[in-house]
């Protein structure tokens, strides 16, 4: 079997996980987030309502694809959607909420921007109260289901993008290449020349503990 073969045969299988969705809705999205770990930047989410028929490869958990399929992917992802929203909460109001609640609150506003409002969520191992809406949480749901998977590669794309400008303000960081995440490089910078106006002062309880 060819690799294109088993990626068709693997898209196929995240389409007949949601065939039960799709039977009984005729409008349902997949949610996810990105940024949960980073030392600086936003909470990204994304809410896809897929078409019925989508038959885009390679849509699979963010982090098993590469950067420069993921931008070919979203773009086709963002293309093809019958509806696509995002929520993103910035390091204040992450460090004022705790990055879980920035997390559902991100989420429901990617989820509440859809258009038209979905009958069903599917949502990745996260329960959201308040919603007013049917869910479904799926543990590894961007691995099974095709629409919590393109939200995982839309949010990706979108939040790097924005880290990416950042580098330019922020250059000591190295924010193209990191995204914020706790590398070594990001560290020993935030060592030497402290946090900045995006980091997130929660996350950086490792400093205090080193004066």
């Amino acid at each position: 079997m060819t690799r294109l073969e088993k990626e068709i045969e693997r898209t196929n299988e995240m389409r007949e996980f949601e065939e039960e969705f799709r039977a009984k809705y005729e409008f349902f999205c997949g949610v996810d987030e990105v940024g949960r770990g980073p030392l600086a930047g936003p909470v990204v989410t994304a809410a896809v309502i897929l078409p019925k028929d989508c038959a885009i490869l390679y849509i699979n958990d963010s982090k098993k694809v590469s950067e420069k399929r993921r931008k070919e992917v979203s773009e086709e992802i963002l293309e093809q959607a019958v509806s696509v929203g995002f929520g993103e909460v910035d390091n204040i109001e992450i460090d004022r909420l705790n990055i879980l609640n920035a997390t559902k609150k991100a989420m429901k506003m990617a989820i509440r921007s859809l258009m038209p409002a979905p009958e069903l969520v599917l949502i990745d191992a996260v329960r959201l109260e308040d919603l007013g809406l049917p869910q479904e949480n799926i543990i590894k749901g961007d691995a099974k289901s095709q629409s919590i998977a393109a939200a995982s590669i839309v949010a990706k794309v979108r939040r790097d993008t924005y880290m990416i400008g950042l580098s330019e303000k922020y250059p000591e960081y190295n924010f193209a290449s990191n995204k914020g995440y706790g590398t070594k490089e990001h560290m020993d910078a935030l060592r030497k020349y402290g946090p900045t106006e995006i980091h997130r002062k929660t996350f950086l309880k490792f400093l205090n503990n080193e004066e």
